[in-house]
């Protein structure tokens, strides 16, 4: 008697980490319940995927939905809906909301708001801070927690521990992976002078690349005291990724779309809407970057989606805050990176699901494996589309990419077996839930 199946993935080319080949996907209850090649009939509905490559679910583990406290500018809802639309199946959201996520009972109170209404699977950072360095053990086992975060510099927030004593407590207390935004605080506020009134191109000068190689210095020498391992988000830097080089036992690192694809020309054509922390840089920094990935220095791909509304980005440099959109758009930029020839279809998977499982030891999902959540980002490569804002579903409804051409489009998101958008429509309701990990790893 064959399987059955609720619904088959017909004709797709796979990919996974076994290699790409054209294969049938059977979906039971949520998950993955073979793979090989099955017949209609043996399901209540079939997908066809002819034509169309599908991959594990993308997994973005730094968005910034800005729920609660600052929802004028994006929620959980509007946030995961641009996820969805780009592609993406699960996000790790950040902790510099209000109130801040460093308590049990504000983590509780985002999966609470998520549950169900966010349109993708969650998990949240969990702020760490001088005050709540006692409970970090606990905190970080939560249900739904991706691990802490730190900002050793000043960004978006009142989050911010920028001494080694407190970045020492906090790793000496942490068991799991915990993630840090590297730039060094005390060299920003001795050079806040350098920036100037009305011209953003000023931001990469005040924030330079010494600010942030000094704290990633820093932050690697703090880690082995300690034991700890550490995550480096969006790195910038060309001095950052050579230096990294000898210290991948204790460091992973994640490098963003924008590093990837934006230089500082962009301050001239975007102003302060390319305004970032760490900031876009000059080519050699960007090109330095792409090296540390054909060279698998760099271990994933995060977007730092970080939405402010347009009126409030226009204000003029430096009043102009730091952020832009990147969720939705994080998978047909760095597919046109792949049919440019930059990075591999494969790499690009490793870098957004395989590498997200192993970093942070996410349960059941990061691969096609029978047993797994029925998670799939469904791309047609050679499809050609041209970026715009209107496209944008972020409640802010703008994006530094707007008018640029890509080959290679998200025509799929599937989430536990459930197809929530198709073709660029919404055609699920949301049903997201939180993230399971696997036992935290002890020190040895």
């Amino acid at each position: 008697m064959p399987d059955t199946f609720d619904t088959i993935l017909k004709n797709g080319t796979v990919v996974n980490q076994d290699g790409t080949a054209q294969r049938d996907i059977g979906i039971r209850d949520g998950r993955i319940a073979g793979i090989g090649s099955f017949y209609p009939e043996q399901a209540g509905e079939t997908v066809d995927c002819t034509g169309l490559h599908v991959l594990p679910g993308v997994i973005d583990s730094q968005v910034h939905f800005r729920e609660p406290g600052i929802e004028h500018k994006e929620d959980l809802e509007t946030g995961s809906h641009a996820a969805v639309m780009g592609g993406v199946t699960t996000v790790f959201e950040m902790p510099n909301t209000k109130p801040l996520t460093t308590t049990e009972a504000a983590l509780a109170d985002k999966v609470s708001r998520a549950h169900h209404r966010m349109h993708c699977d969650f998990a949240f950072w969990v702020g760490g801070t001088r005050e709540n360095v006692r409970d970090i053990p606990e905190l970080e086992r939560l249900p739904a927690a991706a691990g802490i975060k730190v900002f050793m510099g000043s960004s978006t927030g009142d989050l911010l521990v920028e001494d080694d004593q407190g970045v020492r407590d906090i790793l000496s207390a942490t068991n799991r992976r915990a993630a840090f935004h590297s730039e060094d605080e005390y060299r920003l506020k001795d050079r806040a002078g350098e920036r100037i009134e009305n011209d953003p191109r000023s931001h990469p000068i005040w924030r330079d690349e010494i600010a942030a190689l000094q704290c990633t210095q820093r932050l690697v020498r703090i880690a082995r005291e300690t034991g700890a391992k550490i995550h480096i988000l969006h790195l910038s830097t060309a001095e950052e990724v050579d230096f990294l080089i000898p210290h991948k036992d204790v460091a992973s690192i994640e490098v963003t779309p924008h590093h990837l694809t934006l230089t500082d020309e962009a301050y001239e054509r975007l102003g302060t809407l390319v305004q970032m922390n760490p900031p876009v840089r000059a080519e050699r920094h960007k090109d330095r970057l792409w090296w540390g990935l054909g060279q698998s220095v760099l271990d994933i791909l995060g977007s730092d989606h970080a939405p402010h509304l347009l009126e409030e980005k226009q204000k003029p440099y430096p009043a102009s805050p730091s952020g832009m959109t990147g969720v939705q758009t994080l998978v047909p930029i760095m597919l046109d990176h792949v049919n440019a020839g930059r990075l591999t279809l494969d790499r690009f998977v490793d870098m957004t699901s395989a590498g997200p499982l192993r970093l942070f030891q996410i349960a059941r999902k990061g691969r096609i494996a029978v047993g797994y959540d029925a998670d799939f980002t469904i791309v047609d490569l050679k499809k050609t589309r041209t970026i715009t804002n209107d496209w944008i579903a972020s409640k802010c409804g703008w994006t530094p990419y707007d008018g640029k051409s890509v080959t290679g489009w998200p025509i799929g998101t599937v989430i536990r077996g459930r197809k929530v958008m198709w073709e660029d429509q919404l055609v699920g309701a949301s049903t997201g839930e939180a993230v399971l990990f696997q036992e935290s790893r002890i020190r040895s």
